[in-house]
């Protein structure tokens, strides 16, 4: 049997033929060669398809000697990774491997026709949040004497609301990649909703607002970090089918959450007193939902941890035995292994090429820098399109509309509902419709019902079209959200940057989105008393307008895109892009308006590829990282 060093790598003669070159270079290697963004671009087009080329023989070999290198030597296992490999080079052609069961055969194919057919342990791995701010504020701030309408007051409960958000813009956020490395995926999400759920237990005893600022700002050292993570913890876990409809699942699970945060805020609404100073049942609402993050705290175990984290440490065992538990059969488990073990050797290289400058060519590498503005401008309008002044302020909102205090609780959970229900169709909208045409479809409708709600308060109070008028323009708000720019940010952002600058990408993306959330929750208070609601609304309202531009211009689509053909799309000049979208407009206009035919505008990256772009990246190709190593085809 083969011995195994310190790392648990194989060390039979066999086990250096096919990977020898896999190991990762040094440090001095990285940073001592002056890549240019040719080579960075060419390294990263390689990531597409690895094993593109090479025979079904050479790929058996190479999954036994990979095997070899895992130390798993059992025949069992010698003849998954043997078939894993071949299938992993191709994906489709199971009747070219006669060694498949009947059994192995019938799973392949049915993770193509049912994508959801999966083990139940692959839906551990997505998280969930809760609210209850917004119906607590009505009693606490009372509580605190910040509830007037003066403008420190206002502000004051604007600041409390936005502590967390505060907090994962500027710290926690930036966490993230560190505490991934330390404590892996489970780690990371365990520590982080132990903290939350400290965090909200903490709330529930304060008893001055500067007390409610501290306890909520220390709860952003728990949502910061999981935002992050379980996006990635899903991704890394799923099969290519399914990964983006779990990814999007992130955004999904929020929604109900905040959905449990208004039944918790209705159920403890009457709750008395009881003795307890300052109140009891807006101390129950605050600690409630230290539920959710128990539960996960309590189950983030019983899921394996990622695969990937696990090869990033050498733990090629460990990862065998995670992905085998997230899998049918041993031979899908092998396949995906393998091929994960080979992308990511690629991605050491790739990442290696900018090691010393990734924050830099963030700005100056054409591709990276329309990544990142495509990226910032859908996580920009997931606030500031306004659906947090309703996820956080709807029963104040209510409220000003002339409900009674439980009317308004009872309404908000109304959103609530169909704030999680209508991000359900986004699970096939988002890979079928695409992520630009869902944005440009649902904000021109987020504006029109943004516009709507706040006009409504001009409606005379004694009049019973006021109350409805209101309650109508925010569920409809809600349905146009939850399947557009709901799900579409987090997804978008997690797949339009290379993947050797995706940890530095995620983490702005995050962090922008965190702290513009803060601003909203700060200002809309005072936004409130100053602009009244219906100024109030309208300025949001406005916003969705300049998100439509801003989408229209700037953000191509990524639907269905390989990251060679990503690299493509994003290296195209912004003015080209701009340009696009405005013949995108004048055929839609002239075509669904005026039913002209008219011919459909040329995609920016085809016109590229149609100018050059080709013959570049087939100059790169002699320059490009061969990760197979001398000898293979």
């Amino acid at each position: 049997m083969a011995q195994e060093d310190k790392r648990g790598r194989s060390s039979s003669p066999g086990s250096q033929t096919e990977f020898a070159h896999h190991e990762r270079p040094s440090t001095a290697d990285y940073h001592g060669h002056n890549y240019s963004a040719k080579e960075r671009l060419g390294a990263s087009q390689r990531l597409a398809n690895p094993l593109a080329g090479l025979s079904p023989e050479r790929l058996g070999a190479m999954g036994e000697d990979y095997a070899r290198l895992a130390g798993l030597t059992s025949e069992e296992d010698m003849r998954a990774f043997r078939l894993g490999a071949m299938i992993a080079g191709d994906q489709t052609q199971y009747d070219s491997i006669p060694d498949l069961t009947a059994r192995e055969r019938e799973v392949l194919v049915r993770e193509t026709t049912h994508k959801w057919s999966n083990p139940r342990m692959l839906y551990w791995v997505i998280g969930m949040d809760e609210t209850v701010v917004n119906g607590a504020q009505i009693f606490y701030k009372e509580v605190f004497g910040i509830g007037t309408d003066s403008e420190r007051d206002t502000w004051l409960v604007g600041l409390v609301n936005g502590a967390p958000y505060l907090c994962c813009a500027v710290i926690s956020c930036w966490l993230t990649d560190p505490m991934n490395r330390i404590f892996g995926r489970r780690g990371t999400i365990f520590i982080s909703c132990l903290i939350s759920a400290l965090a909200c237990f903490w709330q529930a005893f304060t008893n001055t607002w500067w007390h409610m600022f501290i306890a909520r700002f220390f709860l952003g050292f728990g949502i910061g970090p999981k935002s992050a993570t379980t996006p990635v913890f899903a991704a890394e876990c799923s099969p290519p089918k399914l990964r983006g409809a779990l990814v999007m699942q992130w955004q999904m699970w929020t929604a109900f959450g905040i959905m449990v945060g208004y039944i918790a805020d209705l159920a403890f609404y009457f709750v008395p007193d009881h003795g307890i100073e300052q109140g009891l049942n807006w101390r129950l609402m605050m600690g409630s939902a230290m539920i959710p993050a128990v539960v996960v705290c309590l189950f983030a175990y019983v899921c394996p941890e990622s695969p990937r984290w696990y090869l990033t440490k050498d733990r090629h065992r460990d990862a065998f035995a995670s992905v085998c538990k997230l899998r049918f059969e041993k031979v899908q488990a092998a396949r995906d292994l393998f091929y994960t073990h080979t992308l990511l050797q690629a991605e050491h290289q790739t990442m290696s090429t900018g090691a010393a400058s990734r924050i830099k060519e963030l700005f100056t590498i054409r591709r990276n820098r329309n990544a990142m503005v495509a990226s910032e401008i859908v996580m920009f309008m997931q606030q500031f399109c306004g659906v947090n002044v309703i996820a956080y302020f709807s029963s104040e909102i209510f409220r000003e509309a002339g409900y009674s205090n439980v009317s308004a609780l009872a309404a908000s959970l109304g959103f609530g509902v169909i704030n999680w229900l209508f991000a359900l169709p986004a699970f096939y909208t988002i890979d079928t419709f695409g992520r630009r045409n869902l944005l440009l479809t649902t904000f021109p409708l987020m504006a029109l019902f943004m516009f709507f709600t706040g006009f409504s308060f001009w409606i005379p109070a004694d009049s019973p079209a006021h109350i409805a008028c209101i309650a109508l323009g925010i569920y409809l708000f809600g349905m146009v959200y939850s399947p557009g720019e709901g799900p579409v940010p987090f997804t978008y952002s997690a797949e339009a940057y290379p993947l050797y600058i995706r940890p530095i990408g995620m983490s702005l993306a995050t962090a922008t989105t965190w702290f513009f959330n803060f601003v909203l929750a700060v200002t809309w208070p005072s936004m409130l008393t100053a602009f009244k609601p219906q100024g109030a609304f309208g300025w949001y309202g406005g916003w969705n307008i300049i998100g439509f531009f801003l989408v229209l211009l700037f953000v191509p689509e990524t639907k269905e895109k390989t990251l060679e053909e990503l690299d493509g799309v994003f290296d195209v000049p912004l003015r080209r892009q701009a340009a696009y979208g405005v013949r995108q407009a004048g055929y839609f206009w002239r075509r669904y308006v005026f039913r002209r035919s008219v011919e459909k505008p040329v995609l920016p990256s085809e016109e590229v590829m149609d100018g050059g772009y080709t013959r570049e990246k087939e100059a790169d190709s002699s320059i490009a990282l061969d990760i197979q190593g001398p000898g293979h085809t």
